[in-house]
């Protein structure tokens, strides 16, 4: 089934890349993204503070940083590259109390403020089971500069907020000034692994073509070969997804992608390693397209962001009281 949402165009036939777009029906959705529809239409388009902003953590405003080449997001296939990875912190202890309770959660702030500064060591070459790819990359940035790694953690701090007023326990596989750079894929599954995460979600932004916008979740694919192992996981991964994805909608209002997923919001891939090789229920989400102009000024207002970190929380805190 597809969406239709404020000010966007109808789903477009999926490109050809090594995406690998899996139709899935979230009829069950439909009334959670009317209702986001609703919202949108009474309270105007994203953009301006709300009190939602203020509750979170960290302000995250968009500050400049190196522009960064558009499409090196590091989610089309690319060079080899790899290194050795180190130990990550975790956030704050959680809340005493909570719904969520014994529950933890990692959240994994997709690439790292500081890779252009490492492009020997984030290039160097790891193996995700399926075959090899480059340690890391720097991730993408809008066309004025707001970098999707600056995005990925200010998004993180609020999300984790969120999660812990519900009592989870939240780690971040890296936060600010806690490394130079990275770590790896393959150590960014390894850490909700060790942490035997209930639920895992990496956050992105994609660096696609202007005119293709929405959000869409990756789902691992069922995957059997080297190191990677993803048979246990892909169920709840789906239904993992497909509650992030049916929240995401309901509190922003925004619709699923329309140049991949067929209009579900959902994508499934086996040649992301820190699905591949996670052996806990792990998603990605890609928020939208930073290198379209309409997105971009979702992606770098604190309101939206607010409304994003709401839906995923939602649709986490769904997926783990199974309700």
């Amino acid at each position: 089934m597809s969406y239709a949402g404020p000010d966007f165009d109808s789903p477009q036939p999926p490109r050809r890349s090594r995406r690998r777009p899996l139709a899935v029906a979230l009829a069950a959705l439909v009334p959670g993204a009317l209702l986001g529809w609703l919202v949108y239409e009474a309270v105007g388009a994203p953009g301006g503070s709300d009190a939602g902003a203020r509750q979170s953590a960290s302000a995250g405003t968009a500050s400049p940083v190196r522009p960064v080449v558009p499409g090196d997001d590091g989610k089309r296939p690319s060079p080899p590259g790899s290194v050795s990875p180190t130990p990550a912190p975790s956030s704050a202890a959680a809340a005493a109390g909570g719904p969520l309770k014994g529950k933890v959660v990692v959240i994994d702030p997709g690439h790292n403020p500081g890779n252009f500064r490492h492009t020997a060591e984030i290039n160097r070459s790891v193996d995700i089971g399926t075959g090899r790819k480059e340690c890391d990359t720097t991730g993408t940035s809008t066309n004025d500069g707001y970098a999707e790694a600056r995005f990925t953690l200010e998004l993180a701090h609020r999300l984790r907020t969120l999660l812990e007023q519900q009592g989870a326990t939240v780690k971040l596989t890296h936060d600010d000034g806690t490394r130079a750079w990275g770590p790896c894929v393959d150590e960014r599954a390894r850490i909700g692994n060790t942490a035997h995460a209930d639920a895992a979600v990496s956050l992105h932004a994609d660096g696609a073509a202007a005119g293709d916008r929405g959000f869409h979740v990756i789902l691992p694919a069922s995957v059997h070969a080297g190191a990677a192992d993803t048979r246990p996981i892909a169920a709840a991964s789906r239904d993992l997804g497909e509650r992030i994805a049916g929240n995401f909608v309901r509190a922003t209002g925004n619709a699923p992608s329309n140049y991949v997923g067929g209009g579900t919001g959902l994508v499934t891939r086996r040649d992301l390693g820190g699905l591949n090789l996670s052996t806990v229920p792990k998603v990605f989400i890609e928020c939208g397209n930073m290198r379209d102009g309409k997105d971009a000024a979702l992606l770098t207002s604190g309101a939206w962001r607010q409304k994003a970190a709401q839906g995923i929380s939602e649709g986490i805190v769904g997926f783990l009281r199974g309700s």
